[in-house]
């Protein structure tokens, strides 16, 4: 009887394990799964990007920024229906593209205001550095995937970093010091949601202040400029904001005028900042001074809860991702979005220095605001995939 016995056993305890050992079934389609959360905000936000646009210039401008939401609204579609697990297995590929769009600007694109960032199409400025954060985020997230069991060694994380910096460096010869600065906080991001511990991100710390204090003070004093005289003044500027009001602090001085006399619910067709030009590029980087002279508080609190509500929703987006791959990605393109409304608006309000960095979904530009799409296309897929997912096991979601 014995024998008898230790076999019903292992028998017993192999149906029981069989269950958690055996492959989840391959799901071919997934539901819609669509998060209303991060949609309401994604073309909430268009929707108060055209309208912005068309108050702070041409009608023909606005309905070029309408195209470029329509067109990005589609990409979006598409990469949410797309399984986004494959595009891990395309990561070199993807890493490659990035770099060698980057050097095509350098080559072939235009010059504007003493930078060269965008290949002149017949429709649009296609510029490199904005598709390159989307892409940045795919590859390197992809390549952390690869190192998992390793990601607490130091190699990884220096990995890691250096293919964070080596397009980071591109576009600062560009020069384009707001996207380099978006890269290395794209890096850091997926580094922390991978897991890295925290001596790692200390210790890169440590490097990024002798780094800042070798350009801005030891190079120089050698002869050696690393960055323009202009892109200093800009990044001191706000310091000072009284002292070179009539300087490089002109622009942050007329956005903090344009915002405060926006009041509670604005100016309307009374504004003056923006509707007279006194303040330069108000629907590309300062936007949000459009917004906040003619509709005030009221239409300013609005862009910032829809910025609230698309934050918070990617955010659940990465618990809810099926696999670490989609976590970084999700992690990486929360965390490329809260830097760029931060440091955008915070140079709008005075509390940041002009580094050139748009407003998502807000600032004109196709590049801009169809990257962005994407990145929204991007975090429905991976939602979509989660929840299917979780309704695989039994388990449902309410919201």
């Amino acid at each position: 009887m014995r024998p008898r016995r230790v076999e019903d056993a292992v028998t017993a305890r192999t149906s029981l394990r069989t269950p958690e050992t055996a492959p989840a079934p391959r799901t071919r389609s997934f539901s819609w799964g669509l998060d209303p959360g991060i949609a309401i905000a994604a073309i909430g936000l268009a929707a108060c990007s055209v309208l912005a646009v068309s108050r702070a210039a041409s009608e023909a401008t606005a309905t070029r920024q309408m195209a470029y939401a329509v067109i990005g609204l589609a990409a979006a579609g598409v990469l949410w229906r797309l399984d986004y697990s494959r595009l891990r297995e395309l990561r070199h590929g993807i890493y490659a593209l990035l770099l060698a769009s980057i050097v095509a600007v350098m080559a072939f694109g235009g010059v504007a205001r003493g930078s060269r960032r965008a290949i002149e199409l017949p429709f649009f400025s296609f510029q490199a550095s904005e598709l390159g954060k989307v892409l940045l985020v795919l590859s390197l997230s992809a390549f952390v995937v690869d190192q998992t069991r390793r990601t607490a060694g130091r190699h990884t994380t220096a990995r890691i970093m250096l293919l964070a910096l080596v397009p980071a460096g591109l576009v600062m010869l560009q020069p384009d010091l707001g996207s380099a600065l978006v890269y290395i906080v794209i890096g850091l991001a997926v580094l922390f949601v991978g897991g890295a511990p925290w001596r790692h991100f200390a210790a890169l710390g440590a490097l990024a202040a002798v780094a800042v204090a070798l350009a801005l003070v030891a190079l120089p004093a050698a002869g050696v400029d690393v960055l323009h005289d202009y892109q200093k003044e800009r990044l001191t500027a706000f310091l000072h904001p009284s002292d070179t009001a009539s300087d490089e602090g002109y622009q942050q001085k007329q956005s903090t005028i344009a915002i405060g006399s926006g009041e509670k619910t604005g100016r309307g067709e009374g504004s003056t900042q923006t509707k007279l030009d006194f303040l330069p590029e108000h629907h590309t980087d300062f936007v949000f001074a459009v917004i906040g002279e003619r509709w005030g508080f009221a239409g300013a609190a609005l862009v910032l809860s829809l910025y609230a509500l698309l934050i918070w929703r990617g955010l659940r987006v990465v618990t809810l991702s099926k696999n670490l791959y989609g976590a970084l990605v999700a992690g990486g393109i929360v965390a490329m979005l809260l830097f760029q409304v931060f440091v955008n608006v915070g140079m709008n309000i005075g509390i940041m220095p002009i580094t050139g960095i748009p407003l998502p979904l807000m600032s004109y530009g196709g590049s801009s605001l169809m990257t962005t799409m994407l990145a929204v296309g991007l975090l429905q897929s991976i939602h979509a995939q989660g929840r299917a997912a979780l309704a695989s096991k039994g388990r449902v979601l309410t919201f």
